[in-house]
């Protein structure tokens, strides 16, 4: 389906925008009049809660419709939404919100897609506070970087290899974990058990199975 929406966009002969790895594309209180969609790269979403503390709510790459993540997250909070280049450059479509409506209005295709988005977004969401609280800190930090494998695993020679370098600020913020020491001490212990090791500050995974066992 997103290979459709995805057509319909390019068909609509939209301008697009790029940005660099690490900058922000937007932060919650601006550039409220469009919708931003990822047409290109990986971006990391996470809201900043009151404390000033950072949780992350997921990776996306590809096509993903990014503003209507930060709609539904309005909803039950009031944090702010940041949205954050991870890959050396991403490229967006900007669309004026009335002219997306419209586009909605006008397309039941694209409605569907929409739709089916929001029930997905949401399942993945329990599904992850489920990892979370069911697993504690040791079981939320394996059940996550397994997560990285359906994302950005490639298979060599001796194992599987997360091609995204992510840090243990990032871990500890998608886990819920108050620290980087503490997720720093659950890799060190996976990489003392061959679980994984690190290449050029990298995932390397040696034994996935142990980790199936958190999901």
């Amino acid at each position: 389906m997103s290979e459709f929406v995805l057509d319909f966009f390019e068909g609509k002969n939209l301008a697009t925008i790029e940005k660099k790895k690490h900058s922000y594309l937007m932060i919650d209180g601006h550039d409220q009049a469009d919708i931003y969609i990822l047409k290109d790269g990986i971006v990391k979403t996470s809201i900043i809660l009151s404390d000033g503390r950072e949780f992350n709510i997921m990776y996306l790459k590809g096509f993903d419709v990014l503003s209507l993540l930060k709609d539904e997250i309005k909803k039950v909070t009031s944090a702010s939404f940041h949205i954050r280049i991870e890959s050396d450059t991403a490229v967006f479509y900007r669309v004026n919100r009335k002219l997306f409506s419209k586009f909605l209005s006008e397309n039941k295709e694209l409605r569907d897609y929409i739709d089916a988005y929001y029930r997905k977004k949401l399942s993945e969401a329990i599904y992850r506070q489920q990892l979370m609280t069911m697993n504690g800190k040791n079981g939320a930090v394996c059940a996550f970087i397994y997560y990285l494998v359906e994302l950005f695993g490639r298979k060599v020679k001796k194992g599987i290899f997360i091609d995204l370098q992510v840090t243990n600020d990032d871990i500890a913020g998608f886990c819920g974990v108050s620290t980087r020491n503490s997720v720093n001490r659950i890799l060190r212990g996976l990489r003392q058990q061959g679980v994984i090791t690190m290449v050029y500050h990298k995932i390397l995974f040696l034994d996935v199975d142990y980790l199936k066992k958190f999901i």
